[in-house]
């Protein structure tokens, strides 16, 4: 499999948005949380409140892993400044759009921060039409993709 046809693989089963598991790391004490995602830019956002512990981590630490239903994704994790200060808005509009809830309970709040992964790994673990398990790595450094039978 080539690299652009595993990226889209990757893509069509994030969708637009999940809610996927973070996993972080700080002084040998890892922590898995969920988070609401959104996907664009060729990379992961998510917001959070700047004081939460989560977020302590990930500035120590910005070496994060996320999973979502056999898409497992590793990277690194920036943080981006205030939700409200991203230019263009795309996080704020499309986070309006998915998840009205949290959009409508939280994004007023001014310690909310836009956190971006950009994916340097990522390993899908699925099945075909036929039941037979397979494995996809994608290296975003190397830009290529390997797709392995599984038994």
């Amino acid at each position: 499999m080539n690299f652009e046809k595993a990226v889209a693989l990757m893509e069509s089963k994030l969708g637009a948005w999940k809610i996927m598991a973070l996993a972080s790391c700080e002084d040998n004490y890892p922590m898995v949380r969920n988070v609401s995602c959104l996907f664009y830019n060729n990379k992961i956002y998510f917001k959070t409140d700047k004081n939460f512990r989560k977020t302590k981590q990930l500035l120590a630490n910005p070496r994060v892993a996320m999973c979502w239903s056999g898409v497992q994704v590793e990277g690194d994790a920036i943080n981006k400044g205030l939700v409200i200060r991203e230019p263009g808005h795309k996080f704020e509009k499309l986070y309006k759009q998915y998840l009205w809830k949290s959009y409508n309970a939280y994004s007023h709040v001014d310690t909310e921060i836009l956190i971006e992964v950009t994916p340097k790994f990522v390993e899908i673990w699925d099945d075909d039409d036929q039941g037979d398990a397979y494995q996809i790595f994608i290296d975003f450094e190397k830009g290529e993709a390997i797709y392995r039978p599984y038994d």
